[in-house]
């Protein structure tokens, strides 16, 4: 099987600052890390070549320096790292990247060969719109499973692929043909660490690095701040509560608490208990 994995260069959002004067995130100093969520699709996608055989591809739009993550990917097994970098991406938005990675993934396809599957995290932490991979797919064409939370089954063979979807207020079975596009979802699987083989190979690896030209975007005007319709009018850090929590103590019986916990949230929300009348009523 050939795969390709979308993989995104993040901050770590552990570390991330909000300028107080500016409202800016301020990314000077902070550490970037390998999209979380991505990690897990990189390791389902690696089950599948060790299953199946084939090859794992990694991709990333990204400054130069997101060469370091792709170097992480392939120490922890890929085969191959494809870098899509170019001034003209620069403040793409989510309709800009989409683009911009489905005419890369076509190259790719044109270079090394189809691909049977197409991965994503199901969002990234920076910008948690959960958007780049359902549209990649539309772009592509792909048939696309998102929230996937386990593979069941899959038969190259035969061109079919079963997964096990999250849904709200359950889950469903879902069955399609490849190729097809799957976000999946996070703790789905452990992540592997890789091998020392892998990361002496990662480290003297070589990126295919391509620039706006070398993966055949030819209208620029889709890619970057050109391309991009979103506006973000500010960016903020919450306001810090106030208020401190309550501090309860424990009744000798469970349903003793529980009155006790209730009672002090009607005492400082004192119109929610006639609200919650209310609705239990009907009214």
């Amino acid at each position: 099987m050939k795969i390709l994995v979308c993989i995104k260069q993040v901050p770590d959002s552990a570390q991330i600052r909000v300028h107080p004067v500016t409202n800016t995130i301020m990314r000077q100093g902070v550490p970037t890390i390998i999209n979380p969520y991505d990690l897990f699709s990189l390791e389902e996608a690696l089950r599948l070549r060790d299953k199946f055989g084939g090859e794992v591809t990694v991709l990333t739009m990204g400054p130069p320096m997101a060469a370091d993550s792709l170097r992480k990917a392939l120490a922890i097994g890929a085969d191959r790292a494809v870098l899509l970098t170019d001034r003209f991406f620069a403040g793409s938005d989510t309709l800009a990247t989409t683009y911009a990675l489905a005419q890369a993934i076509r190259k790719i396809q044109e270079v090394f060969g189809e691909q049977d599957i197409v991965f994503a995290g199901k969002q990234t932490i920076d910008g948690d719109t959960a958007q780049v991979g359902p549209g990649v797919a539309k772009r592509l064409e792909l048939l696309q499973l998102t929230y996937v939370s386990k593979i069941e089954n899959c038969e190259p063979e035969k061109r079919e692929i079963i997964v096990e979807r999250r849904a709200e207020g359950g889950v469903q079975i879902l069955q399609t043909k490849l190729p097809c596009l799957i976000t999946m979802l996070e703790g789905t699987n452990e992540i592997r660490r890789g091998t020392i083989d892998d990361s002496l190979r990662a480290a003297r690896a070589e990126i295919v690095t391509w620039s706006a030209k070398d993966a055949g975007i030819a209208d620029l005007t889709k890619c970057g701040l050109k391309g991009s319709p979103t506006i973000v009018k500010k960016v903020f850090a919450p306001t810090p509560r106030s208020d401190r929590a309550a501090l309860i103590e424990p009744a000798k019986t469970a349903a003793e608490s529980a009155e006790a916990l209730i009672g002090a949230i009607f005492a400082k929300k004192a119109s929610l208990e006639s609200d919650m009348a209310k609705l239990a009523s009907g009214s």
